[in-house]
Formats: C-alpha cells, sequence, structure tokens
C-alpha cells in the first residue's frame, strides 16, 4: 500500500498571495541583492524562492521607490536579461534592513499560512496498515502482539511511552516506526511572525526529497509548488540525555537578530524520539510537564525575545523511551497525558535463538548445536536467564573478533562463547586504590 500524496501548498501567482508586508518583502529582496550581488531576476528570483514575476513585482517596486536601477544587459553573466544593482539610496536602505536582522535569502512563510499546509500533511492523517509496519521493522524479531499495540498508536500519531529493560531495541523500534511512514511533506525554509523570521528547514534535521525543487529559473514553467518549502521525508529527531527545556524553545542569534526553531517545530510532521528518558540533568517529570499542552491541544507556545507569546502548531508523534518503570519517573497525572504505553521485554528463548540464528547468518557465523546449549544452560542461569535483543549481535560480534584475531574461521565453541560473555558483563569486584 502506497502512501498518499500530501497536498502541496500552491505556488504564488501575485505579491499580495505572500500575504507579508509589502516593505518587509522589499527588504529582503534588497538585503539579498546586497549580500549575494544577486542582480538579475532570474538570480533574486532563485535566491529568494519566488516565481519571476513576483520577483519582478519586487524590484520594480524598489525602482519606483529609488532603490534599484536598471543597468541594460551588458553584465556577462546576465544572459541577455537585465541586470540591476542598489542605487545608493538602496545600498543604505539594504545596510540599515541589515542591522535590524541579518537574515536574507528564501521569502518567509506567514506562520498562518504554514499552519494550513501543517493541517493538510498532519502526522494524524498517516494510514499505517499492519503490512506496512512490519516491513519497516522485518529486520526485528518482535513478538505479534507487540506490533498490534505499535499499530494503533503510529496511527493515531499521538504520545508514546516505551518502557522496559535496556538493550531490547526501543530504539530500533523507534526508527522502524519512522521508516513505515514512508510518504513525504512539505517543510519550510523560513516562517514569519509578527515581522521576524524563524528558520525552520535544517538539513541535519530534514531530508530533502530528490528532484524536489522547481527550477526558478525557467520563464516557461509551471511550478509544482512553492518554492519556499523543501519537499522532504517526514523529519525525524533523535535526542537522548543531552535534552534540555531550553533547548524547546526559540534560539535567538543576538548577532544576526534572527530566531532557529526549536527541536519540536522543526520535527512538525514527523516523531519527536526522546530517548533514554530519566538520563537527563532535568527530571522526567519536569520534562514532560512541558509537552502537556501540546500533547493536549495540539499547538505549542513559544516567546520571542520581547517576551511576546504566541502559538504554533504542534504536529508531531512524540515517543518516548526510558528504561526506568513509568510509576518510578511520573505522577499519574502526567502518565494519563501519555496516550500509549507499551512494555519492551526481552525475547524469550524461542525468540532469542531466532535472533542468534538471524544474526549468525548475516555474519557468516557457523553455529554449533554443543555450543549453543552450553550457552543457554551454563551462561545463561547465572543471570537468572533473562534475555535481552542486543546479547546475540554482542556475543557474536566478540566470537568474530576473537576469531579475527587468531586467524580462525568464523565458528563458535564453548571456548570463545566464554571469552565473549567475560566481555559481555563486568564482574562486580573492590578495586584497591
Amino acid at each position: 500500500m502506497e502512501p498518499c500524496a500530501v497536498m502541496a501548498p500552491p505556488p504564488p501567482k501575485r505579491l499580495e498571495d505572500l500575504k507579508l508586508p509589502a516593505v518587509f518583502m522589499r527588504d529582503i529582496a534588497l538585503k539579498t541583492i546586497f549580500r549575494k550581488n544577486a542582480g538579475t531576476v532570474t538570480y533574486l528570483a532563485k535566491a529568494i524562492c519566488l516565481p519571476i514575476g513576483i520577483t519582478q513585482e519586487l524590484i520594480d517596486l524598489a525602482r519606483s521607490q529609488g532603490l534599484l536601477e536598471a543597468m541594460g544587459t551588458l553584465n556577462a553573466n546576465s544572459g541577455n536579461e537585465m541586470s540591476y544593482q542598489l542605487t545608493d539610496a538602496g545600498k543604505a536602505r539594504a545596510l540599515d534592513a541589515l542591522s535590524q536582522s541579518e537574515y536574507f535569502g528564501p521569502m518567509p512563510v506567514p506562520l498562518h499560512i504554514y499552519s494550513e499546509q501543517v493541517k493538510r500533511q498532519s502526522i494524524r492523517n498517516v494510514q499505517i496498515t499492519r503490512e506496512q509496519l512490519l516491513a519497516a521493522m522485518g529486520h526485528l524479531v518482535l513478538p505479534e502482539e507487540l506490533i498490534s499495540h505499535l499499530g494503533p498508536a503510529v496511527g493515531a500519531g499521538r504520545s508514546i511511552l516505551m518502557y522496559g529493560p535496556p538493550g531490547n531495541g526501543k530504539s530500533s523500534i523507534s526508527n522502524g516506526i519512522r521508516d513505515a511512514m514512508g510518504d513525504k511533506i512539505y517543510v519550510p525554509r523560513a516562517i514569519e511572525y509578527s515581522g521576524q523570521v524563524i528558520s525552520v528547514y535544517d538539513p541535519i534535521v530534514h531530508s530533502a526529497a530528490e528532484s524536489a525543487e522547481d527550477d526558478p529559473t525557467r520563464l516557461r514553467r509551471t511550478n509544482r509548488f512553492d518554492t519556499r518549502y523543501v519537499l522532504c521525508e517526514r523529519p525525524t529527531v533523535i535526542t537522548g540525555g543531552e535534552l534540555s527545556l531550553n533547548m524547546l524553545d526559540l534560539v535567538y542569534n543576538p548577532t544576526a537578530r534572527t530566531y532557529q526553531a526549536p527541536l519540536q517545530l522543526k520535527a512538525t510532521g514527523g516523531i519527536f524520539i526522546v530517548d533514554d528518558l530519566g538520563r537527563q540533568a532535568e527530571p522526567p517529570q519536569k520534562l514532560v510537564n512541558r509537552w502537556i499542552v501540546p500533547l493536549e491541544e495540539n499547538k505549542d507556545i513559544l516567546a520571542l525575545q520581547s517576551g511576546e507569546k504566541f502559538e504554533v502548531p504542534f504536529d508531531t508523534l512524540v515517543i518516548f523511551s526510558t528504561n526506568f518503570h513509568p510509576n518510578e519517573i511520573f505522577d499519574q497525572a502526567a502518565l494519563r497525558r501519555i496516550f500509549f504505553k507499551i512494555k519492551i521485554d526481552g525475547p524469550n528463548q524461542e525468540d532469542f535463538l531466532k535472533i542468534f540464528a538471524l544474526v549468525a547468518r548475516k555474519k557468516k557465523l557457523q553455529l554449533d548445536e554443543a555450543s549453543l546449549v552450553y550457552l543457554l544452560k551454563t551462561k545463561y542461569p547465572t543471570i537468572k536467564n533473562i534475555y535481552a535483543n542486543y546479547q546475540p549481535v554482542f556475543l557474536i560480534d566478540q566470537m568474530i573478533s576473537v576469531c579475527d584475531f587468531e586467524g580462525w574461521p568464523y565458528k563458535m565453541t564453548p571456548e570463545l562463547v566464554d571469552r565473549a560473555w567475560a566481555n559481555m558483563f563486568v564482574k562486580d569486584e573492590v578495586i584497591v586504590k
């Protein structure tokens, strides 16, 4: 089953379609011309991500105000296009605008327009089938009932708490959920609120789809979508022990006087994974309290440097993953607000052997029945027969490392099992200093 295509943001046809103040747009065009030496309509259109016709409107506006002047078509790089340059008044205006905000380049999308696009591509519109989820997690050996719990949780696009002992694939399951999404969304390069520009598109977080961008240099063309957006895979933001509350606030650059979107805003339309909950400097209860309004009301509250607060859409599947029991780190009010709670246990012996055989086949390690019996009957009873999903990979990698060192063929023996096991656990002992 192919995911449904998301409705694209329609390309603007006239300057007024952008819903931004004319002076604001003109100044971004002037700053871009100043910073990038964008002397032709074609070059400027590409730089500010607007159609040729609208870019020409901005140039005509600046010319009528004595801020730009035409240079003719003598420029060797202009390709017979009219070239323009800033007048002295234009340079002064560009410098003044840059002193207020260093932002130039792609024209921002007003927040209220972006909010409409968020609804069109909401993660809550994604329908995940059992087949899609199984395909995305085919490399994992998971109990069937776990898929039955995960499917509705992902399909609801709400919050999920995964808990259980370490080393059982909570992070891998989170990544599998991301892979199951499969479709693409439109991410704005920047948004505008109250005259302030907030950069959203981030190549570190967002994976742009190939051939996603229209070519704004073609005069005769039909825009497929508004090129102020980038067509991307649904984003995934993964944080761990480094997560702090201030990472969820707008990031202000006092030198450039511009804003960078916080992590959860960059994750809009995708997944925000809080891994290793309980390992952060701030207590889990405090971190979850920060998410209460977003999780319940599908909106977040951010603040500008001025202290002005405003709402942004919150359209993100939040996955909390922890090795602690939920009752140890949350009160009941917080737990109520997390929509799905799913325990990720270690495998039983049968599933452990399946994983072991799969990993051995993949890594070309020859299995040996006597050595497997030794592992299960001699070694595992020493840890009360508690199996974990990470253990087959760990043990097999250890045995392969020894074989590589000794120059042996990849094989499994009781002696190799002992050597691998010794590295999986550290013996309790007192170290004399």
